[in-house]
């Protein structure tokens, strides 16, 4: 196939069913996707990520094409409540103006933020409450929500249904019997769709380099307790990521268990929190102890979660690791455990923060990974291969990942048997009906950049040339 001229707009007719991500497919972040048919839009995620060069400032999508059709958007349907899946909506959303769809935790999580930012048009949001198994109309298509299990509550794939053909659209997931949180992936619905044979599957594949299956959240419990009463009679300050709301719980249970005092460190953690609190997601009985306390305590009765587990600049364990947090001074004797994954090109700036730690006296432990102390969110090659063998769609379309995670990708849903695989990446349009599907056109897409204290975004540089 010849490569696809540029377009400056593209307009799916009636008989077309077409895929176009704008973000999020050729790197890890910024989620923004739409599919097209009959003259309309619909868009399935608006998300942000740390930009790694400046670290002060996040990237989003830039949504001009769709911004500029925005008569043709009937629609925003978010797959779950993670920052890289809607954290762009406080910029973006005025250039859009459509209803947004949302479980009833994602739209807490999006009013917290809201909010917490001071948006002026907060109040025009048109917030509808989507429920799985229950189908929603949303101009040309018909969209179900289908329960999967992530890091957090309520994350959903999508069924797209259109006179076109029927599209399943993942969001991120892994495969959890007994989630921490929230209910089990609903394995009856994905192997009814596949009876079905639909059109294609849209996909996860951040961990599609990874062999054999993604571990529970629950079975981090033990290593994460054995790694807190490891700390003696010193502190532990726990670094995740602040939107794992599976992984506060599961501390929140380990601090019961070696009789802590439970603390947040961080505004985005004390939000995550907030909203599981306030929509029954938060289930363990733990003392709470504020950030403005946490001083006061003695060092065996501390166990603080906080932000900056990437090493990020001005989050809570950079503040530690300076010795200038208003709240904490941590000493020599003292544990920091960093329970999450290395983002690629985070190396260097955790390495610096573990340094900087450690030359403090602070004993910091996860990097080596002797512990069993993090577990993945997303789906390795036997869990994809899992999900295919129940779906069993005509296409596959790789997305949510660098270049060598959609290749791995691709190579897995071939071995699996899938007829066509398409090589998304941002901007391409991928006609999936009628007739062969194929890349047919290239949109222009590019990145703006945001400095966290500025509520203007400004271009970065196209991602087409």
């Amino acid at each position: 196939m010849s490569r696809p001229e540029a377009a400056a707009s593209f307009v799916p007719d009636a008989d077309t069913l077409a895929y176009l991500p704008l973000g999020g497919t050729g790197e890890i972040g910024m989620n923004l996707n739409l599919y097209g048919h009959a003259g309309a839009w619909l868009m399935v995620d608006c998300g942000m990520m740390v930009d790694r060069d400046r670290p002060d400032g996040i990237l989003l999508p830039d949504p001009r094409f769709v911004a500029e059709q925005a008569d043709r958007l009937v629609g925003l349907v978010l797959t779950h409540a993670h920052q890289d899946h809607l954290g762009a909506l406080p910029w973006l959303w005025p250039a859009l103006r459509c209803p947004i769809w949302a479980t009833p935790f994602t739209a807490e999580v999006l009013r917290r933020q809201l909010a917490r930012r001071g948006v002026p048009f907060a109040g025009l949001l048109d917030l509808r409450t989507a429920r799985p198994g229950r189908p929603e109309q949303i101009g040309p298509f018909s969209v179900e929500w289908v329960t999967l299990t992530h890091s957090i509550p309520e994350p959903c794939a999508v069924i797209l249904e259109t006179p076109a053909g029927t599209v399943l659209h993942t969001g991120d997931w892994k495969l959890e019997e007994a989630p921490v949180v929230g209910d089990a992936y609903d394995r009856a619905r994905l192997e009814r769709l596949g009876r079905s044979r639909p059109l294609a599957m849209v996909g996860d594949s951040t961990n599609a380099t990874v062999e054999g299956s993604t571990p529970a959240e629950a079975s981090l419990e033990p290593g994460l307790e054995r790694a807190v009463r490891e700390a003696g009679g010193g502190r532990v300050v726990v670094g995740c990521f602040s939107s794992n709301v599976a992984r506060l719980v599961t501390l929140g249970r380990v601090a019961v268990a070696t009789g802590r005092r439970l603390c947040m460190l961080g505004r985005a953690i004390e939000h995550m929190v907030g909203a599981a609190r306030g929509t029954g997601y938060w289930g363990v009985d733990v003392s709470w102890v504020p950030a403005r306390d946490i001083g006061y305590l003695p060092r065996d009765e501390v166990l603080a979660v906080a932000t900056g587990s990437q090493g990020e600049p001005r989050a809570a364990l950079d503040r530690l690791a300076a010795g200038n947090h208003r709240d904490l001074d941590l000493e020599p004797g003292d544990t920091v455990i960093l329970s999450a994954r290395q983002i690629p090109g985070n190396e260097e700036a955790i390495a610096r923060l573990c340094e900087r730690l450690r030359a403090r006296g602070v004993r910091v432990v996860g990097a080596d990974g002797e512990h069993h102390i993090h577990a993945s969110g997303h789906p390795a090659r036997d869990d994809l291969r899992r999900m295919y063998g129940w779906v069993r769609p005509r296409i596959a379309v790789p997305t949510h990942g660098e270049a060598r995670h959609l290749d791995a990708h691709a190579e897995l849903a071939r071995e699996c048997g899938v007829e066509t695989i398409l090589p998304a990446r941002n901007g391409t349009v991928c006609q999936l009906a009628p007739g062969r599907p194929g890349i047919v056109a290239r949109v222009p897409t590019g990145r703006l950049r945001v400095e966290r204290d500025d509520d203007e975004p400004v271009p970065v540089g196209p991602d087409l040339e």
